[in-house]
Formats: structure tokens, C-alpha cells, sequence
């Protein structure tokens, strides 16, 4: 099995699935992005997909599928992306290793560039 840039929950897996059948014959998954932006630097943005783009990457999850934009491919490296319902709110989460801290909220975050030589090492010790 290849590495995958990001990889998603099952939970995460099913809420795409459920955006997707509410929102219309033409669509088709989810694109996750980054863009500068709250008090931490960073944000992350969850568009619907009806059209992909030809260089964004593709992750699917039993049907579920997620498009990555190739400008945040670097900061996703490594990424699991889960979806959790509280009793305050409920969204998509991140557990990103490249991100360094959040703000308060934690609705932005600080990331840093993945290390690719780390997830080499990572990706052989998946591989042994």
C-alpha cells in the first residue's frame, strides 16, 4: 500500500458520504485547504467538490472522497482528518503533525512545512 498524503476516519468517512447525498446529484466529495488567516496564521477550508481539479490530490475512504489542494499538500502531509460531535459543537478535526500550536478557539492553527525526511522514516518503518 502507497503512502496517502492525509487519511480519514471512518466517522470522517461517513459525514463526507452525508454532505455529498444532501447536496445534490452533481456532487462529489469534499476539498480541504489551507489559507492565511485568524489569530494562529493558518486555516483550514472545507469546500464542496463539484468539479475536481486536475492537481489536486484524492484520498477516498470506503466511497468517501477528499481533494487536496496542491498548495496545502506539504502542511497535510501526515494528516488524519476525523469528524467528532460534542455537545458544543460538531465538525471536521485535524490531527495534523505539522502543526506547531493553535489559538484559544482552535479554529486557526500555526503549521510549519512537513519534514520529508521524517516521513521517510516513518514510511519505511510502515513498510518493515
Amino acid at each position: 500500500m502507497g503512502f496517502a498524503v492525509m487519511t480519514m476516519t471512518e466517522a470522517a468517512a461517513n459525514r463526507v458520504k452525508e454532505i455529498v447525498e444532501n447536496s445534490g446529484p452533481d456532487a462529489k466529495g469534499i476539498r480541504v485547504g489551507i489559507k492565511k488567516g485568524g489569530c494562529a496564521g493558518m486555516e483550514y477550508t472545507i469546500d464542496l467538490v463539484r468539479e475536481p481539479h486536475a492537481k489536486d490530490d484524492l484520498i477516498e475512504h470506503d466511497g468517501a472522497k477528499v481533494w487536496l489542494e496542491p498548495a496545502a499538500v506539504l502542511y497535510l502531509l501526515g494528516t488524519q482528518i476525523d469528524f467528532e460531535t460534542t455537545t458544543l459543537r460538531s465538525g471536521f478535526t485535524f490531527h495534523n503533525p505539522n502543526q506547531t500550536s493553535a489559538c484559544g478557539c482552535g479554529e486557526s492553527v500555526e503549521l510549519k512545512a512537513a519534514d520529508l525526511a521524517e516521513l521517510a522514516k516513518r514510511r519505511e518503518q510502515v513498510s518493515a
